[in-house]
């Protein structure tokens, strides 16, 4: 959401893509059996999950991969070189963000070294750092954006909602009762990226309104 002030011409589920690809991608591979993942309750503080397995979606190797070819997508579709580059960089963030909260298991390449901060051992270190995070980027999106019609209003109130319940569920709720469940309940995540295009439909630069 922030990156709208860098980059405006992007739309807000482009943007969502790319700093979340890793994430979509991982439910996929899970299910294809090409990663794995094992439920540990204890693991961390916030996470029951053992991430040993995910050099395809999370590796750092593999996300300059992905992030070039997500640029290079772009670009040809729109010609826009600094945008491109912004979402190539959206999409390696999330390696860099994942180091900061995940225990040793971020791969640098496939098959390590593994790296991690483990800010998840900390439940009041998590709660502040993600949720300044997540008002940050909203704070950021409605000084740069203003609502064209009351669905520019409603259709992001309700996004901004549903993805704090969504994040309150899976610190609060039990842990998932196998992987496939984890997978399946991933792909929902991909519901979030047309939502956000449907949201900057009816948006228009502040400068614009």
């Amino acid at each position: 959401m922030a990156g709208k002030a860098v980059a405006p011409r992007i739309s807000l589920g482009t943007l969502f893509l790319s700093v979340q690809l890793a994430d979509a991608l991982w439910p996929l591979l899970l299910l294809l059996g090409i990663e794995h993942v094992r439920i540990s309750p204890g693991m961390t503080r916030w996470s029951p999950l053992d991430f040993w397995d995910y050099p395809v979606s999370h590796s750092l190797v593999a996300l300059l991969a992905w992030g070039v070819l997500f640029g290079a997508v772009y670009f040809l579709s729109r010609r826009y070189l600094f945008g491109s580059l912004v979402l190539a960089a959206g999409v390696v963030s999330h390696w860099f963000l994942d180091v900061l909260v995940h225990r040793q298991d971020m791969p640098v390449f496939p098959r390590g070294p593994y790296l991690g901060l483990g800010l998840w051992n900390s439940l009041p270190a998590t709660l502040i750092a993600e949720t300044g995070l997540y008002v940050f980027g909203i704070a950021v999106y409605l000084r740069v954006t203003r609502a064209r019609d009351a669905a520019g209003t409603w259709a992001l109130w309700s996004l901004l909602i549903l993805l704090a319940i969504v994040w309150l569920a899976a610190l609060l709720g039990p842990p998932p009762p196998n992987p496939e469940t984890i997978a399946f309940s991933g792909l929902f995540g991909w519901l979030f990226v047309p939502w956000a295009y449907w949201i900057d439909r009816h948006r228009a630069a502040a400068t614009a309104v």
